[in-house]
């Protein structure tokens, strides 16, 4: 008689939730896994099957093939984290020149990312720019690739991908829309606008410095979904229906992502249907360009040879703005004098 036993590995490029959900549902899919625990604290999976008497090291070259495919895979031992110092070099000028040209273009009037007390819909589209490339965007452009995979085997490449683009934008449109609608059904005092924003910005921060990838503690701090949530919200992917393609892309409202989370909490303090959709619709704006790249092509920021310097670059522009943001929720309520007149 067969009995079931467990295998714990290291899990290579682990940075987030989005990459703990990823790891599971993934490993799942193997005939013989039958429960999967991933751990962010530790970056480790542990897996629990009938493995009939396979050793470890042969069940991980069985299993890693499942995660590379998304930029992940597992090992044996613990593997010794290159932080590449030297990225910093090319990374801290290239942030500091696009702070500088926002600033410029805010100055101008062209754009208004710089709001005193709230964010814009230009800064809300930039955090889904950034969003859509780091990490924290894998478990939805897992998804995508799924949907690729599954529908191109029935002939449909183009129709799916279309489906679910619209099903996201629109979803995030009407949630968002429905949050900023909740928030008016109560009114924020300053002390409360006060701490909301700081919230905001203290999560804005953590994704910053999980961009980084410098400290491991920063990532046990980043807020999630509740896990139940997000596992449903990832299981609509695996219903096999016409319209499975925009439910999915609407189920990623609900999946584990800081950026998504931090948009979500200050379209509740907008308390209003309008603007709290406007503000996820530009958010999901943003995530747009780079999840139709992975719809059509074999786009992956994370498998590019100059991936550490972008995410460095990225994680420095958002520790900016969320500083400014931290700097311009206490400037609204006089703490401080405004940073900026403009």
């Amino acid at each position: 008689m067969n009995q079931k036993t467990k295998h714990t590995f290291h899990v290579v490029g682990m940075h987030c939730q989005s990459c703990v959900l990823l790891t599971e549902s993934k490993l799942n899919e193997h005939p013989k896994v039958q429960t999967v625990r991933a751990s962010l604290n530790n970056c480790t999976v542990e897996v629990e099957g009938d493995f009939n008497g396979t050793e470890r090291a042969m069940l991980l070259m069985e299993l890693s093939p499942l995660l590379e495919p998304h930029g992940y895979s597992l090992a044996l031992e613990k593997s010794q984290v290159d932080r590449k110092w030297a990225e910093f070099k090319v990374a801290v000028p290239v942030a500091l020149a696009v702070i500088l040209l926002f600033l410029l273009l805010q100055k101008l009037g062209i754009v208004n990312l710089v709001q005193t007390g709230s964010l814009s819909y230009g800064t809300a589209l930039l955090v889904g720019i950034i969003a859509s490339l780091s990490t924290c965007m894998a478990i939805v452009g897992g998804l995508v690739l799924s949907l690729s995979a599954t529908f191109a085997k029935e002939g449909e490449k183009v129709r799916p991908q279309l489906m679910f683009h619209a099903g996201r934008i629109i979803s995030f449109f009407v949630l968002g829309g429905v949050i900023g609608a909740l928030g008016a059904s109560f009114t924020l005092n300053v002390s409360a606008t006060l701490i909301l924003g700081l919230i905001i910005g203290a999560i804005m921060l953590l994704m910053g410095l999980n961009l980084l990838d410098l400290f491991h503690w920063s990532k046990r701090l980043t807020p999630a979904m509740p896990k139940f949530l997000s596992q449903h919200a990832l299981g609509v992917s695996r219903l096999n229906h016409t319209l499975t393609p925009a439910l999915v892309g609407a189920a990623t409202f609900f999946l584990p992502c800081g950026f998504t989370q931090a948009m979500q909490i200050y379209t509740l303090s907008t308390g209003s249907f309008l603007s709290g959709g406007l503000t996820m619709l530009a958010f999901a704006l943003g995530t747009l360009p780079v999840l139709a790249l992975i719809s059509f092509s074999s786009f992956s920021i994370k498998q590019s040879a100059k991936a550490g310097i972008f995410f460095k670059t990225a994680g420095i522009i958002v520790i900016m703005f969320a500083l400014l943001n931290i700097f311009n929720s206490l400037a609204a309520v006089g703490v401080v004098p405004p940073l900026f007149n403009f």
